[in-house]
């Protein structure tokens, strides 16, 4: 068992049999009360208060981060292993366990003890909800931001706008990345912990989307909203780091494993179907093409957690190429989701398109994986970048 820590908790981990342990009850949620949650979600269109409290309660959003910060210090394999199966879940549920047990990576390693106290104990534990606020309407999400602020003695005035912010309504902090007034490129940007309730911020509630039904969703707009100069992550000109260098890469494998998750989820239950439908007198597992279909899919799904489970061993164990196999891992499982998602779907016929049947909320849900921690576009160019520089072989 490791014992050094380090700020990412990367060190960490428990051992097998309290894991196992740990594995089948989670297993046992998904399946069970899970399930219960995903149709209440389906119905009303929300996630309620009350389900944030079990999965607080149960000790779900305290996983990933290390037991220093008051998480269960698991490695980020054993972690991945847990994502699995929590990607087969609601994808709202999947989202608020893979939201609040990463944000903490990218705050701790640039967090001062004040600001660990106040900010990050509370993160890990499910009392407070940290929501990532970096993609802007009019700009990428990296040097390009436009964002401002301007300091006056120990405060800053933030100005700007962002979008497609998860969490961004019901959260209790924005972890926000700006730049100084006046600044161009990486050098002057900075990462600031916006409260909610700061004066001179706008929120738009925009969660009606395609899928992942549940999860809240903002707009945001700041005008000379005041920030204090303590809340801030890291140095002045640090802020892209914050956002992108400790975090990005692990949350790109574990969006890689959601996906894998979430097509394990399609395939059981187009397996399910072909067994019990019957066309012309045999059961519609008996046709070659329908076998074909989900011998395919079986195949896709293994290759893609094979890879995803070799970019996790190799950011857990610092490796340089970690960075490349994680895009590899993101894109190679988002396509795969696609694929399988579509032949599952086909498995069902006709019925599959109904939302009374789960393989609906399945497909419609797959489809947002394409557009967490960067689009196919973004991974290929961080592949190619990696083959051409001579990181990767």
């Amino acid at each position: 068992m490791t014992t050094e820590v380090t700020a990412d908790g990367r060190g960490s981990s428990i051992p097998d049999t309290e894991y196992q342990a740990l594995l089948t009850r989670v297993t046992d949620w998904v399946e069970g009360p899970g399930e219960d949650w995903a149709e209440e979600i389906e119905a009303t269109g929300t996630v309620s208060d009350e389900l944030w409290k079990q999965l607080r309660t149960e000790g779900f959003l305290s996983l990933a981060a290390p037991r220093t910060l008051g998480g269960a210090g698991l490695s980020f394999l054993q972690w991945m292993g847990l994502m699995e199966v929590f990607s087969r879940s609601h994808a709202s549920v999947r989202m608020i366990v893979h939201v609040l047990n990463g944000t903490w990576r990218a705050m701790n390693p640039f967090a001062d003890q004040a600001q660990r106290q106040k900010f990050i104990l509370p993160a890990v534990a499910g009392e407070s909800v940290v929501a990532f606020t970096l993609t802007e309407p009019a700009n990428g999400s990296g040097v390009d931001i436009t964002s401002s602020v301007r300091r006056d003695g120990d405060t800053y005035y933030l100005t700007g706008s962002k979008h497609l912010i998860t969490f961004g309504v019901r959260c209790d902090y924005w972890l926000l990345f700006a730049r100084l007034e006046g600044t161009t490129g990486r050098d002057g940007t900075v990462a600031l912990l916006v409260d909610r309730n700061t004066p001179g911020a706008e929120v738009e509630d925009t969660s009606r989307t395609m899928g992942v039904r549940g999860t809240d969703h903002a707009s945001l707009t700041f005008t000379n909203a005041p920030v204090p100069v303590a809340n801030r992550l890291g140095a002045e000109g640090e802020g892209l780091a914050v956002a992108l260098g400790g975090f990005l890469t692990p949350s790109r494998i574990s969006v890689a494993m959601s996906c894998v998750g979430l097509a394990q989820r399609a395939q059981q239950l187009a397996v399910a179907y072909a067994g019990q439908r019957t066309t012309f007198g045999k059961p519609l597992a008996s046709r070659q093409a329908i076998a074909f279909s989900l011998a395919e899919n079986a195949a896709d799904i293994a290759a893609a957690k094979a890879l995803t489970l070799t970019a996790a061993a190799a950011w857990q164990n610092a490796g340089p190429e970690a960075p490349a196999l994680s895009s590899m891992a993101k894109l190679t499982a988002v396509d795969m989701l696609g694929r399988v998602t579509d032949k599952a779907l086909q498995v069902h016929g006709g019925i599959g398109y109904w939302q009374s049947q789960p393989i609906e909320r399945v497909y419609r849900d797959a489809r947002a994986q394409r557009f967490e921690e960067g689009t196919n576009e973004i991974q290929k160019s961080v592949i190619a970048k990696a083959i051409l520089g001579g990181a990767l072989g």
